[in-house]
């Protein structure tokens, strides 16, 4: 892909994060190549019905969950994102908005769709020391071997 495709094809991605709802996992074949690829702390997987299943499943356990864009990295092989995303916990503590800072690495198929999607954030300090049962147990842990 040229830089120009490259940087019109995480445009798209951007948008489509920018407003990603329940309703979006019926349009991530606009976004994501059939045979893509998606990894982050807690899943890696092939394919656009397990990036589909991912992300159902995220709205199952997640409430107002927004996607906020710090900065962008492109070159003609890919894209390189840095993020906010908040969200709420359904079940622990619905009404605590929480954030996760985080970076995505973009590779794409020759026809714009992401063939390659990594997520790259520390779940140990954004996610677990934040909860309330394994939380202290993390900071202690952290202080510890720190």
């Amino acid at each position: 892909m040229t830089l120009g495709e490259t940087r019109a094809a995480t445009a798209r991605v951007r948008a489509f994060f920018e407003t990603l709802g329940p309703a979006s996992i019926d349009r991530m074949d606009a976004v994501y190549a059939p045979d893509a690829s998606f990894r982050d702390p807690f899943n890696d997987v092939r394919g656009l019905a397990e990036i589909r299943r991912i992300f159902a499943q995220m709205f199952e356990h997640l409430d107002d969950c927004r996607f906020t864009f710090i900065d962008e990295t492109v070159d003609e092989h890919g894209a390189f994102l840095t993020w906010d995303m908040t969200f709420r916990i359904r079940r622990l503590s619905p009404g605590e908005t929480r954030r996760i800072h985080g970076a995505t690495q973009l590779k794409f198929a020759p026809d714009g769709r992401v063939a390659c999607h990594r997520d790259y954030w520390d779940a140990a300090d954004e996610l677990y020391a934040k909860l309330p049962l394994i939380g202290p147990v993390m900071r202690w842990l952290k202080r510890r071997l720190g």
